[in-house]
C-alpha cells in the first residue's frame, strides 16, 4: 500500500472502489456488507440513486461559491432544518470537529469574556483539532499534544450532582454527547438530560450537545435531541448529514445566536455540492426512513441480545437505533479483523466494543446476515 500518506490510521489491507446499497466492494471484486457506514456516514448507503442523480446535476451547475454570495442549496437546506427542528440559526461547516470548535467559540462569545469555563464529560470524543481535543475526556487522545486549551474540566457522564459541584463563576457552558461513541456507545437517560437542562437554566449556562456521531437519524429521530425530547442551546452535527460529502454544522436557538459578522466562518462550508446532498439526505429521511430505523433499530436489538444470550463472549448490548455497541470479553479487533475476512464490515467503538452504525436503510434480512456473520466471528 501507499508509503506516501501519513501514518495516522491503522489501515486494513484492502482497498474498497465502489458500493451498492449496503454493500461494498475491493479491488478484487469481493464483496463485504458495510455495517460501520464510513463510521456513521453513508446515510443513505453508496450508490443511493437519488443522491448520486443530485450531486452530478449540482456539480453541472456550480460546486462552490464561497460565504461571500448565497446560494440556493444553502437557504434549502436551512429552511428544512428550522422547520423540522427545535432551532432558530444554522451555521454549516466541513465536519464534527469544525461544528464543535464553533460551539467552543460561541460559548466564549456567551460569556462575555469574564466566563469561559466549559464542564464536558469523561470517556466523551469530541474530535482531533485542538480546541475539540481539549473538551475530549480521553487521555489517550491528549498525552501527545500537551499542553491543551485551558478552561475545560471533565465530569462523568450520568451524575448530575458532578456537574454541580464543577461549576464555578468562570463556568460558561455544559457540553455532552447524548450517546457517546467512540468509548464504547454508552447513552445518557432522559431523566439525566433533563437535570442538566435545568442545572444550566439555574446557573445561565448553555447547554450544547455534540450529536456528530448520534445525529441525523441514528436515533430514529432525526436529531437525539428531538429523541431524548430535551432541547440544549446548540448542538454540533456532521457524518451522515450529506451521506459522505463532506460537511458539519451548527444548530442554534435564539439563545446561543450570539457570533456577528466576521467572528467565524468556513471557507467550504454550506457549499451548494455539500447542501445539494444534505437536502437529499434530510428528505429521504423524513420520507420514511425515520421510521425504518425505528422500527429496525429495535430488531437490531433483539438480535444482539439473543446473540448474547447464545454466546458468553457477550457481556452487554447498549445503544440506540442504528448506533449500538456490544461489549465483549475479546478485543474488538480480533472479531472485527475475522468478520471483515468474512465479508462484513464493522468499526470498534473502545477496546472491547463492536460498534454497529449501518446506513440508515439498512433492512431486517440486512441485520439477520450480519448476525450470522458475526456469530461465526465471535
Amino acid at each position: 500500500m501507499s508509503d506516501l500518506i501519513m501514518n495516522t490510521y491503522s489501515r486494513y489491507p484492502i482497498t474498497l472502489t465502489h458500493g451498492d446499497g449496503m454493500y461494498v466492494f475491493d479491488k478484487a471484486g469481493k464483496k463485504y456488507l458495510d455495517f460501520g457506514a464510513g463510521i456513521a456516514v453513508n446515510s443513505l448507503g453508496h450508490n443511493h440513486p437519488v443522491l448520486t442523480s443530485a450531486i452530478s446535476e449540482q456539480a453541472k451547475k456550480i460546486i462552490h461559491i464561497s460565504n461571500l454570495y448565497w446560494n440556493e442549496p444553502q437557504i434549502e437546506l436551512a429552511e428544512k432544518l428550522v422547520a423540522n427542528t427545535p432551532f432558530d440559526k444554522v451555521f454549516f461547516c466541513n465536519s464534527g470537529a469544525e461544528a464543535v470548535e464553533g460551539l467552543i467559540k460561541i460559548s466564549r462569545k456567551f460569556g462575555g469574556g469574564e466566563r469561559f469555563e466549559i464542564i464536558a464529560m469523561e470517556k466523551s470524543f469530541h474530535g482531533r483539532t485542538t480546541g475539540s481535543l481539549a473538551a475530549t475526556g480521553q487521555t489517550k487522545y491528549q498525552k501527545a499534544f500537551l499542553p491543551l486549551l485551558p478552561g475545560i474540566v471533565h465530569v462523568p457522564l450520568g451524575d448530575a450532582e458532578a456537574i454541580k459541584a464543577a461549576i464555578t463563576d468562570k463556568t460558561v457552558a455544559v457540553l455532552l454527547e447524548p450517546v457517546q461513541g467512540e468509548s464504547g456507545i454508552h447513552p445518557a437517560t432522559v431523566e439525566y438530560l433533563r437535570e442538566v437542562r435545568k442545572i444550566c437554566d439555574e446557573n445561565n449556562l448553555l447547554l450544547m450537545f455534540d450529536e456528530v456521531q448520534c445525529g441525523v437519524g441514528r436515533t430514529g429521530e432525526l436529531f437525539a435531541c428531538q429523541y431524548f425530547g430535551v432541547t440544549p442551546d446548540a448542538i454540533a452535527t456532521a457524518k451522515g448529514l450529506a451521506g459522505g460529502v463532506p460537511i458539519g454544522m451548527i444548530m442554534a436557538t435564539k439563545r446561543a445566536d450570539v457570533l456577528c459578522a466576521g467572528e467565524h466562518a468556513s471557507t467550504f462550508g454550506g457549499n451548494p455540492l455539500a447542501t445539494c446532498a444534505a437536502n437529499v439526505v434530510i428528505d429521504e429521511l423524513l420520507g420514511g426512513i425515520l421510521d425504518s430505523v425505528k422500527e429496525n433499530g429495535k430488531y437490531l436489538t433483539e438480535k444482539l441480545n439473543a446473540l448474547k444470550s447464545r454466546n458468553s463472549k457477550i457481556v452487554d448490548v447498549r445503544g440506540i437505533g442504528f448506533m449500538q455497541g456490544a461489549e465483549l470479553t475479546v478485543t474488538a479487533a480480533e472479531v472485527i479483523k475475522k468478520a471483515m475476512e468474512n465479508g462484513l464490515l464493522l468499526v470498534g467503538a473502545g477496546e472491547k466494543v463492536v460498534r454497529f452504525t449501518p446506513p440508515l436503510i439498512a433492512q431486517k434480512e440486512h441485520i439477520d446476515e450480519m448476525i450470522s456473520i458475526l456469530e461465526n466471528c465471535i
